[in-house]
């Protein structure tokens, strides 16, 4: 098979197999090629020593020097090339301690987490895959180069790695991996939370974000989200429900638009469901104030894996509103949307879409029913602008200042004031504001 490859890329092969450097394209970039999709970058290995390839161009940067890391950079972008190397010991089950470098492509390839990554390629030389790498690909199959009791021990963020794969992919994880990973899940406690969180928002955001259950059944979920493992052993014995909680989140998560707060929040929204849940006495479960153990217990995850103050906020927020119903009335769809802000409001019906779909299916139709009418009510109230906040009042606290109310009576007043509007937007005028608020 050729590959096309950018002209920036063919630059950087010829300019070192000149100076009889034997340099490939390696890595993702041949695995999507083979897999017939678009590269998202080029990373290059190469015989070649750093110092050799920072003399061989223009502009360099030593991004990671130490590991026999260059950036090239070029017109067209900026391109990693990276020297043939042998990992030393690992410490800490992350990183090797120290490196050597090698001639030998081969070498290189043999310290690679896949064998869909341990491939290497140039236009003339040909494909160099002595693990067999593409007849994975082939298959679909995602297989650990050697052992994979070596290879986790080594870096144990690969379990997550292998995950994430899987998710992108579609490929099958091999049963070795499987057992492997459910041996060593504990080494995740190595590994620092922003690195979970990256290989973890990865997952979410590809095109099977259900592939999280082998975090679930392999144990290493209940290493790095405890808070949602446990949902897996509660069972929701109510008309609306056919699945365990844990199993209800993923459902959820997956009938999510593709963004980082709706996944984590359809993920998250029911974890503090085991807190809550009671059985009356017709054999019913209720979880009555999950929503709040819910917001609580997500904080608490959200922040241990470092997520980013803003997406942890409305994430926080959505899911604090998520059980709120609601009917199909613009009084109740301004009212709900004055609560969790207008900024998340088209969020939030899309969680509880998903939410829904996560249910009794039997009871889907008329339920997504319900949120079509929510939804064209909501594009109406857009569309006339109606009062949701009090920014949006036709009023401000000078001008009850002017009236002569003083600190914290004026902001009791605009949000009396708002919530008034909220039920009748045409009253949303300067001088019928200031009239009401003088009667009250």
């Amino acid at each position: 098979m050729q590959i096309t490859l950018p002209q920036e890329v063919q630059h950087i092969l010829y300019t070192l197999h000149k100076q009889h450097y034997q340099t490939f394209i390696v890595g993702g970039c041949v695995r999507d090629s083979f897999r017939g999709k678009a590269p998202m970058d080029w990373d290059i290995t190469t015989a070649a020593p750093p110092e050799v390839v920072m003399a061989s161009f223009p502009k360099t940067i030593p991004t990671g020097i130490k590991h026999g890391t260059v950036t090239v950079v070029l017109p067209g972008g900026h391109y990693e090339v990276t020297t043939f190397r042998v990992d030393g010991k690992y410490e800490n089950h992350r990183s090797p301690q120290d490196i050597i470098f090698t001639q030998d492509v081969t070498e290189d390839l043999a310290r690679r987490d896949f064998t869909m990554n341990a491939i290497a390629y140039h236009p003339e030389l040909g494909v160099i895959d002595p693990f067999g790498g593409r007849a994975d690909i082939e298959k679909g199959l995602i297989r650990c180069v050697g052992d994979p009791m070596v290879r986790f021990d080594e870096d144990a963020l690969r379990m997550l790695r292998a995950v994430r794969f899987s998710a992108q992919t579609g490929f099958s994880i091999h049963e070795d991996i499987l057992s492997a990973m459910q041996r060593l899940s504990g080494l995740l406690t190595s590994i620092s939370s922003e690195r979970v969180r990256d290989e973890l928002l990865k997952t979410l955001l590809s095109d099977r974000p259900e592939n999280i259950i082998h975090l679930q059944t392999t144990g290493i979920l209940a290493v790095i989200l405890p808070e949602l493992s446990r949902c897996f052993s509660v069972e929701q014995n109510i008309k609306y429900h056919i699945y365990d909680v844990g199993r209800h989140s993923i459902e959820v998560m997956r009938h999510t638009p593709k963004t980082s707060v709706l996944r984590l929040s359809g993920l998250l929204h029911d974890i503090g469901k085991p807190d809550k849940k009671t059985t009356d006495e017709d054999g019913v479960d209720h979880f009555k104030g999950h929503d709040v153990r819910s917001t609580e217990l997500a904080d608490e995850a959200l922040t241990r894996l470092r997520i980013d103050n803003k997406t942890k906020d409305d994430v926080l927020r959505l899911i604090r509103h998520h059980d709120r119903r609601i009917e199909a009335s613009k009084k109740s769809v301004r009212r709900l949307a004055a609560s969790v802000g207008p900024d998340l409001f088209t969020s939030l019906i899309g969680l509880q879409r998903a939410d829904t779909h996560g249910q009794n299916p039997d009871l889907l139709h008329e339920r997504l029913a319900h949120y079509d009418a929510i939804e064209k009510l909501w594009e109406e109230i857009t569309a006339d602008a109606d009062a949701l906040s009090i920014s949006d009042l036709a009023i401000r606290g000078g001008d009850l200042l002017e009236l002569g109310y003083q600190g914290k009576e004026i902001g009791k007043l605009l949000s009396a004031a708002l919530d008034y509007i909220l039920d009748h937007p045409e009253k949303n005028s300067r001088s019928f504001l200031l009239g009401w608020i003088q009667k009250q």
